[in-house]
């Protein structure tokens, strides 16, 4: 065990490997998050240690119109110190679908000022695959509270107002992670009373686009092909996608092609696929 604990825990950058958290589990100071949403949150088994952090729950404000809106700062506080965080901890974050909701609470982190923060490449599916060990999946944390405190960072997650602007901004690039049929308008979208199609002006960007066949991110040129290839010569980026999740699988995706004006629009298409003259609405690729 002295020799596990001698191993750093400074994340080597905003995503790590199964062989670096594996390496790592159970020394002090490490927090693992399991961040699943939809069915993948009441799964049976988790990494040994996973604590829940709740998008469907207590991290995101029910007192918001759309769904998976930031908290503010004095819940996201009580939140992340219920869960057992320190200012000094480090946290993995990883789900149960891949690389899908674990890139939300590393972008939540980080918007909140919180810096020693990773995905888990390949989630929970990768982890499994590579035969590492799960437990049954116990009840909530019930440690030590943490000393964690939020401290906002302007610009990291936007409202409509500035995706607006951004859309007018060609230096700017709006770009849309959810499937290219929802983009077009010509598949449904799963939550009723919204339109169809996307804003005028955004790029559609999948962002199962941004990983290979098995699950895990891909290399960083590779990244920076996607995105130059969606965005052209600009650098200031702004996601969307559903309602503020997998837009930040784009975020992710991102920073690991060098990218660094990057902004998340938190309502994403939960608040502009409403019915509003404000927000217009187009079809087609």
């Amino acid at each position: 065990m002295a020799a596990v604990r001698s191993r750093s825990l400074t994340p080597p950058g905003p995503l790590v490997g199964g062989d670096w958290l594996a390496e790592r589990l159970g020394t002090p100071g490490l927090v693992v998050f399991d961040a699943s949403v939809g069915a993948h949150r009441d799964a049976d088994r988790r990494i040994p240690g996973a604590r829940p952090f709740d998008l469907d729950g207590a991290l995101s404000d029910h007192d918001a119109a759309a769904p998976h809106t930031m908290p503010g700062a004095a819940q996201f506080t009580e939140a992340v110190r219920t869960l057992g965080v320190d200012d000094t901890s480090t946290v993995v974050a990883y789900d149960g679908a891949g690389v899908y909701s674990s890139a939300r609470a590393w972008w939540m982190l980080r918007a909140m000022g919180f810096d020693r923060v990773a995905v888990l490449d390949g989630g929970l599916p990768a982890w499994l695959a590579a035969g590492r060990a799960v437990e049954e999946r116990g009840p909530a944390y019930e440690g030590p509270r943490g000393s964690f405190t939020a401290r906002p960072r302007a610009g990291m997650l936007v409202d409509a107002a500035a995706v607006s602007a951004a859309l007018a901004d060609p230096a700017a690039a709006v770009l849309d992670a959810r499937t290219r049929e929802r983009f077009a308008g010509t598949a449904p979208e799963p939550r009723p009373g919204l339109r169809g199609g996307h804003m005028p002006g955004a790029v559609s960007l999948p962002f199962g686009e941004l990983q290979g066949p098995d699950g895990l991110m891909r290399p960083a040129a590779e990244l920076r092909t996607a995105f130059g290839a969606a965005a052209g010569e600009r650098e200031r980026l702004y996601f969307s996608c559903g309602s503020g999740v997998t837009a930040c699988v784009l975020a992710l995706g991102a920073d690991l092609a060098g990218y660094r004006e990057l902004a998340v629009y938190d309502g994403s298409w939960s608040e502009w696929g409403v019915p509003s003259p404000e927000r217009p609405v187009v079809q087609g690729a």
